[in-house]
Parts: C-alpha cells; structure tokens; sequence
C-alpha cells in the first residue's frame, strides 16, 4: 500500500471534464475504493455523470499502467457503489499494457492551432470505438452547441468557478482551466474574465453569441474530429479505452483538445448522431479534434505533483 501511495502523483495525470480531477482513493486493508468527490462533479454541465464516469475510467487505467511499470502486480474489480466505481487490488500477475509511466507523463489536451492533415487510416482505425468526421462536417455544430452553452447562466456560472485566469489564482496551480491550458494570450484571459464578471449585465445584450464567436474557425481547417461511442452502462470502461486511445495517439506526436459541448446539448446531439449513422444518440459519450499541435501545451494542473 505504501508503494501504491508513492505512485498517486502519476494516477492524477488521467484528464477530466474542466480539470477538476474528482477522484478518491480510499486505502483500507489489501485494497483500494477507487471513487469520487461530489464536490468534484460537475452537476450542471454533466448532469447525468457521463463525463465523470469516463474520467473515472481513465484515471483506473492510469492506476494500473503505473503500477505496472513500477512492477506491481495490481488490478482493478468494477464493484459501483455509493461515490465508488470499484477497488484495485493485488492481483496473480502485472497489467498487460504497451504504455508506460512516461506515456501517461507526456499525454496532453491541447486547444491551440494544429496544423492540417488527416488521421492514416491505420492509425485512425486503431482507435477503440471511436467514429472520425473531418473538422469542417462539424464546424456549425460547435458553434451551436457554443451559443446554447454561453446562454445558459448555470452552465457558464459553473465553468467560470473552474477557470483560472490569472496567476494570482489561489487554485491556479492546482486544478481547473488556466489560461495556459486554453492557449490565452493575457489580454484574451483578461478579456474573458471581464465578460463572464459581467455576465449577467452582458447576457441580453448578445455576450454569449460574443464568446461562441471565439471558436468558429476552430475547426476550419482539414483535420479531424473523433466522436467515442458506446452502451451507457459501459461508460466507466469506454474510459479505460478512451485513456488508451490518447496515449497511443500520444506516442505518435499527437494530441486532443475535447469539444463535448457538441453532446451536452441535444439538438447537436442528434444531429451528430444522424451524421454518423448512429440511431441513439445517447450513446454519443466523448467527442474531440485531433491533430499534430503547432506549439506545444504546458502541462495542466494537478493537485497532486
């Protein structure tokens, strides 16, 4: 258990929803809860849990290649309960995985500018349930799914308390969006900090149609979009996949940038849905660009280092 412990700073590097990094461990006797703080979620914008689970499940297949490459023979038993998705536990034999340490160290999102070019298709081809449609097939959905989320107060109050603007941010260094993570330049990060502090003044005077309009060229360009699909009981192992996906693009000298606000909101959400020929649009769970970066993304925070 001590060894697991030791460990916990390279658990933490799995992504989440905003960066708010929910999960929990509790250590009791020879096993591990893996579970998750409330305080964490994000009730308004993931009101059904989708993107925490899927968290959850990246952050267990981060658990177990760390353990792994430091030689422990771990493995995780989903078991859900209240605030818990299972326990990891000794196990007969180490986790059989190509990555490393290292890998999970060096993965990434990046919401900069990538340069152009498909996915190989071999490449693309790999990836564990996942669907690609080019950048530009999604261009309008986003800047759709951008208005209906700007306009929404609850929504916008709710990532605002996760957004670190500013250096003097007690949290900055700590959880949450920076502007670093967002690729901001200063007079952007203060631009946007003075909008969403006058959000309720600005709102009827068109601000969220302002702040969609920041993101509608993000995808004019020939790239591309990968959208995960899947059962929504199996969300918490689709984001053991979803994890090995990054990685495996990771290695290749690629990167992501999550753009699920195109399924939160639901006339985008069935429409995307039409578009990959997918009869229920509930199982649209994870979608985002990617590509080769033109500059590299400085790490994100962790509470845990």
């Amino acid at each position: 258990m001590r060894e697991l412990r030791a460990l916990e700073p390279d658990f933490w590097r799995a992504p989440s929803a905003h960066n708010t990094q929910p999960w929990t461990l509790t250590y009791d006797g020879d096993e591990v809860a893996v579970g998750w703080d409330p305080a964490r979620a994000l009730p308004v914008s993931d009101p059904t849990g989708r993107d925490l689970r899927l968290s959850l499940g990246a952050f267990v297949e981060c658990c177990l290649i760390v353990c792994a490459d430091a030689g422990l023979d771990v493995a995780f038993r989903p078991d859900p309960g209240p605030l818990r998705v299972g326990f990891l536990h000794a196990a007969e034999r180490r986790y059989e995985t190509p990555f490393t340490t290292a890998d999970v160290r060096a993965r990434g999102a990046n919401r900069g500018e990538y340069h152009g070019g498909r996915l190989p298709e071999e490449v693309a081809g790999a990836m564990e349930g996942m669907r690609r449609l080019p950048c530009r097939d999604l261009a309008d959905l986003l800047h759709a799914a951008d208005l209906h989320q700007f306009g929404d107060r609850r929504v916008t109050r709710e990532l605002r308390a996760w957004l670190r603007l500013t250096r003097r941010h007690r949290r900055y260094f700590l959880d949450g969006l920076s502007d670093r993570a967002l690729a901001l330049t200063r007079a952007q990060a203060l631009g946007l900090r003075a909008s969403l502090a006058l959000y309720p003044a600005l709102r009827r005077l068109g601000l969220p149609r302002v702040l969609a309009g920041a993101s509608r060229g993000l995808l004019d360009y020939d790239g591309d979009v990968l959208v995960l699909v899947g059962e929504v009981t199996e969300e918490v192992g689709l984001g053991r996949a979803l994890m090995r996906n990054w990685l495996t693009l990771s290695g290749l000298g690629y990167t992501t940038h999550p753009l699920s606000q195109v399924i939160d909101c639901e006339p985008t959400r069935e429409v995307l849905a039409g578009r990959l020929g997918v009869s229920d649009p509930e199982t649209l769970l994870h979608v985002a660009r990617v590509g080769r970066p033109k500059s590299p993304s400085p790490p994100s925070a962790r509470c845990r280092s």
